[in-house]
C-alpha cells in the first residue's frame, strides 16, 4: 500500500500524471481557494451529479479555511463541512486512483496531509428497469435488472428487507477493475460456499471484464469446447433473483451486466420459469410437465424420426404414415442438416432486420423457402414438418445457451444415427448422458443432475409439480 504525501502539491501532482488529466478532456481538476487555503478536485465529467457538486462547491466558497487546527484536518472537514451522504477518507494512492476512475469526487485538501477525501457523488447513465425481453410474465412485476450495479442491489433490497441480506462487495481485474457483489442470506445460504466463491474471484488472473457477467464467467469456469451445456445459470429478473435467494441460492452481480448469475447450477434449473409461479398450482404444474416434455422431446424427434425411417419393418401398420412414401434426389439425413442450418440462417437475417420488418420476414421467409423447396424436390413434406416442431419446441427454453447445446446435440446425435444406425443412436444418447454428468460447474458439491443424481425425491418431485417447500 502507498500512502499519501505530506505535501499537498506533491499529492495534487501525483493524481495529475496518474489520471492524465491533460491527455483526457473529460478528466476534470479543480481548483479552489477556500480563505486562505486551497483545495483541488479530481473528478470524471458524466460520472458526477453536477447540479449536486455545483451546491457543494458552493457551500465550499463560503468556508474560512480547511479546519487547519484540527488534531486531523480530512476528517473535521468531512465531518463539518462536507454536506453529502456517502464520504470516506482515504490514505492510499492505488485506492485513491480507483475511485477516482470508478467516478467518485476526490478532494485534496492543503491541510489534509496525507489524506483526501473521497465524495461518492457518481451517477452512471442507465436505461429504465423495464421488463426483460427474454423473460416476460403475463402476471407479476415487470420490472428487469439494468447495467447499474447499485440499481440491481436496491431492487434485490426493496424485495428482501432483512438484515441477514447480505452484499460482499469485489473488485476484479486489473485493467477494467469491475465491480461485482456476492449476494446471498446470512443462515440460508451454505457459508463455505460462499467463502469459496469470495476465495475464487479475489484469485482470478483476469485483467479485463469488458463483457460484465460472461468474461467473469468464464474466469470462474475453466471452459470445455466439446461440452455445450451452460455452465451458469442467470437471470433477469428481481423477483425470481429474489426467490433464489431465499432457497439459499448465491447470487453473482457484475457491474455493466443487466443479467445475474445463479449459484448452484443445474440442468433442471433452466427448466423452470417465473411464470409458473405466478399461475395457480395447478396451471403451473401443467406448464412445467409441458415445458419439459416438448423440451427434451426436441433433442430427440429428429434422429429417432430418422432411425425408424431406415428400419421401416419394425414400425407397426398403425404408425407406417411416418415413413416418406417416395424416394428423394438429397438423402433425408441431408434434408435435415440442411433444414437445421436454414432455421439459424432465419434466425440470424431475423435479427438484423429491422423490428418492424423482424416478424414478417421470419413468417414470409419460412413460408416461401419451405413451400418452394417441397416443390422442386429438395426437402420432403416429412422433414419439414419434423424441423418445424423441433423450432417451435425450442422457443420453450428461454435461455439460449442451453437451447443450442441441445441443437448441436441433436445434429450429433442425427450424425451417428446416419453413420451407425440404431448403434450410433443409442451410442449418441449414452455421449449425452455422460458430457451431462461430466459438465464443470461452480456447483458447490452438487452434480449437475441434481436432484437426480444424486437422487432427492422431495426436490426431484418439485421440478414438476408445486409442492410446499418446508424449512
Amino acid at each position: 500500500m502507498r500512502k499519501l504525501y505530506d505535501s499537498y502539491l506533491e499529492n495534487v501532482k501525483y493524481l495529475n500524471d496518474t489520471l492524465r488529466v491533460d491527455d483526457n478532456f473529460d478528466i476534470i481538476r479543480r481548483r479552489l481557494i477556500v480563505g486562505s487555503d486551497e483545495m483541488t478536485l479530481f473528478y470524471i465529467d458524466g460520472l458526477v451529479k453536477d447540479e449536486s457538486m455545483q451546491r457543494v462547491m458552493q457551500y465550499f466558497f463560503s468556508l474560512k479555511n480547511l479546519c487547519p487546527d484540527a488534531a486531523d484536518p480530512a476528517r473535521a472537514f468531512s465531518q463539518k463541512h462536507v454536506p453529502y451522504v456517502e464520504v470516506d477518507i482515504i490514505e492510499d494512492l492505488d485506492t485513491l486512483v480507483l475511485f477516482a476512475l470508478s467516478g467518485s469526487v476526490v478532494l485534496i485538501g492543503s491541510t489534509f496531509g496525507n489524506k483526501a477525501i473521497v465524495i461518492d457523488a457518481r451517477t452512471y447513465p442507465s436505461r429504465s428497469t423495464e421488463e426483460p425481453e427474454n423473460d416476460k410474465v403475463m402476471q407479476g412485476a415487470k420490472d428487469g435488472f439494468v447495467e447499474t450495479l447499485i440499481f440491481n442491489t436496491a431492487l434485490i433490497r426493496r424485495r428482501i428487507r432483512d438484515s441477514a441480506l447480505t452484499m460482499m462487495y469485489k473488485n476484479v481485474s486489473s485493467s477494467s477493475k469491475t465491480d461485482v457483489v456476492i449476494c446471498y442470506i446470512k443462515g440460508k445460504a451454505d457459508d463455505k460456499y460462499v467463502k469459496y466463491l469470495s476465495d475464487k474471484i479475489d484469485s482470478l488472473p483476469t485483467s479485463s471484464m469488458t463483457l460484465g457477467f460472461q468474461s467473469l464467467a468464464e474466469s470462474l469456469i475453466k471452459t470445455r469446447w466439446y461440452n455445450p451445456f451452460p455452465k451458469i445459470r442467470t437471470v433477469e429478473r428481481p423477483d425470481a433473483a429474489a426467490a433464489e435467494l431465499m432457497e439459499g441460492r448465491v447470487l453473482i452481480i457484475c457491474d455493466t451486466s443487466p443479467r445475474v448469475m445463479v449459484l448452484p447450477t443445474s440442468i433442471f434449473d433452466f427448466m423452470q420459469e417465473t411464470n409458473d409461479f405466478y399461475f395457480p398450482p395447478i396451471t403451473g404444474c401443467y406448464l412445467r410437465v409441458i415445458r419439459q416434455i416438448v423440451f427434451w422431446m426436441s433433442l430427440y424427434l429428429t434422429p429417432l424420426w430418422y432411425l425408424l425411417t431406415e428400419y421401416p419393418n419394425i414400425v407397426p401398420e398403425a404408425l407406417q404414415f411416418i415413413i416418406p412414401g417416395k424416394e428423394y434426389v438429397i438423402p433425408l439425413i441431408v434434408q435435415l442438416f440442411i433444414a437445421e442450418l436454414a432455421i439459424d440462417g432465419l434466425k440470424i437475417a431475423s435479427m438484423n432486420t429491422p423490428s418492424m420488418l423482424s416478424g414478417s420476414l421470419s413468417v414470409i421467409g419460412g413460408l416461401i423457402l419451405g413451400e418452394s423447396a417441397v416443390q422442386i424436390g429438395w426437402f420432403s413434406n416429412e422433414v419439414i414438418f419434423y424441423m418445424a416442431l423441433v423450432a417451435i419446441a425450442s422457443f420453450t427454453q428461454h435461455n439460449y445457451e442451453l437451447g443450442y447445446a441441445f441443437k448441436f446435440l441433436r445434429m450429433l446425435l442425427l450424425a451417428l444415427t446416419g453413420l451407425f444406425r440404431i448403434w450410433g443412436f443409442f451410442a449418441g444418447v449414452v455421449l449425452i448422458f455422460v458430457l451431462l454428468c461430466t459438465n464443470k460447474t461452480v456447483n458447490g458439491g452438487r452434480s449437475y443432475l441434481y436432484p437426480l443424481i444424486p437422487f432427492n425425491g422431495k426436490a426431484f418431485g418439485r421440478l414438476f409439480l408445486r409442492l410446499k417447500k418446508r424449512d
